[in-house]
């Protein structure tokens, strides 16, 4: 009797376990579920990546790959594999992400993802960190990024976006990284609300008109506006980014003059090249800013020895006048300064004698301006051949 009551027994142990298994498959919320198998079928992985190798539906999408759920929701999706080297994904974004109500972080890695951004993504209330960069989106920013209140970070870098920055992202109070470098986005910079914003990079697109007083946050940290068509003075604009240890304003048409305090600011870098900022360069203190870019300006007077100790010094293509102090040539000669770049000014001497020998990670160009320069160093390939700048121009020049 008891052997005939062991298969029984174990029958029932069986199905009690297949019962228990069916309920853990089925415990995600089953909208959720649903919209997992739709944004599944909307993409594809690229040859050498297997990102989707494990979402199988009759398993539990809480262990797919990129999936993180608490309870019955799913919280935070990350399609692709980023240690999969260049390998992506394919296809474009469903719709039904806007339906994964709980989402707090939405990411893509770089892949061939085109098509534009889903409308629907701003239904995620929850949201906090969206990043897809280095695909193929196109179209405009969805204004209604605007209205998810709890966005901390927005990339959508590398992309091939168009139209305006809409100010209801400009807008979103606890904003604190706007990565939205190298697309085709274009019109004037909103104004910043947010007082928690560290890092906006905005480079290598098509963005036009000035800058107000106050259109960026004093939380500033890293700023890169580069490679786009921005006009106007920055000195009122920069005064408040104490805070900055990044700034790059490089290849735009800024104008006016350059506060002196911003060569106090704690920056590793700072890009200021190819505008048409003028005036004096007087910073208040010794610069301890390692990396100084101020070429191609129109930028006047003599060069303050309070630059003389930064590391690569920039002050090519410019309209400087005077002596170069005794400083610089103390820090070039004992290698302290590795680039000092003076060609294409209007210098009219420098205290070095000609059997100085600059030392070989030591680079110096003086040509081009009102002295024969006293010793021969190597320039750029683009200082051009000419070692003096006419005399004519010389005496007109009034710095």
């Amino acid at each position: 009797m008891a052997n005939q009551m062991i298969p029984s027994c174990f029958l029932l142990f069986l199905f009690c376990l297949m019962q228990t298994h069916i309920l853990v498959v089925a415990i995600l919320d089953p909208t959720d579920f649903l919209a997992l198998q739709s944004i599944r079928k909307s993409l594809e992985d690229m040859p050498g990546s297997d990102f989707f190798s494990s979402w199988d539906f009759t398993a539990d999408p809480c262990n797919f790959s990129g999936v993180l759920c608490d309870s019955d929701k799913v919280i935070a999706l990350n399609l692709g594999d980023p240690r999969a080297g260049a390998a992506g994904l394919t296809g474009r974004l469903d719709a039904a992400i806007g339906k994964l109500s709980s989402l707090a972080e939405f990411t893509v890695v770089p892949g061939r993802i085109y098509g534009t951004l889903p409308q629907t993504i701003s239904n995620l209330k929850s949201l906090k960190f969206l990043a897809i960069n280095r695909n193929f989106i196109s179209g405009e920013i969805p204004a209604e990024l605007g209205e998810l209140r709890s966005l901390k970070t927005i990339d959508l870098s590398y992309n091939q976006l168009t139209g305006k920055i809409p100010p209801t992202v400009g807008s979103l109070p606890g904003l604190t990284n706007l990565i939205l470098c190298h697309n085709r986005l274009s019109g004037s910079l909103p104004r910043f609300g947010s007082q928690t914003l560290t890092r906006l990079d905005l480079k290598h697109n098509s963005l036009t008109g000035s800058l107000g007083p106050n259109s960026l946050p004093p939380s500033l940290q890293y700023l890169s506006l580069s490679w786009n068509q921005l006009t106007g003075s920055m000195d009122r604009v920069l005064t408040r980014l104490e805070q900055l240890n990044y700034l790059d304003l490089s290849l735009n048409q800024f104008t006016g003059t350059l506060p002196g305090r911003i060569f106090s600011f704690p920056l590793s870098n700072l890009q200021l090249q190819r505008n048409q900022f003028s005036g004096s360069v007087e910073p208040v203190d010794q610069v301890a800013i390692p990396t100084v870019d101020l070429s191609f300006n129109r930028l006047t007077g003599q060069i303050s020895p309070m630059l003389a100790s930064v590391q690569n010094l920039y002050l090519n293509n410019n309209r400087f006048s005077g002596r170069v102090p005794a400083s610089f040539v103390d820090r070039l000669l004992d290698a302290s300064i590795q680039i000092l770049y003076l060609q294409h000014n209007y210098l009219t001497g420098i205290e070095i004698s000609p059997t100085a020998v600059i030392p070989e990670r030591s680079s110096l160009c003086m040509q081009y301006n009102c002295m024969v320069p006293p010793v021969e160093t190597p320039c750029p390939l683009r200082a051009g051949k000419q070692k003096t700048r006419p005399t004519t121009q010389c005496n007109q020049f009034k710095g």
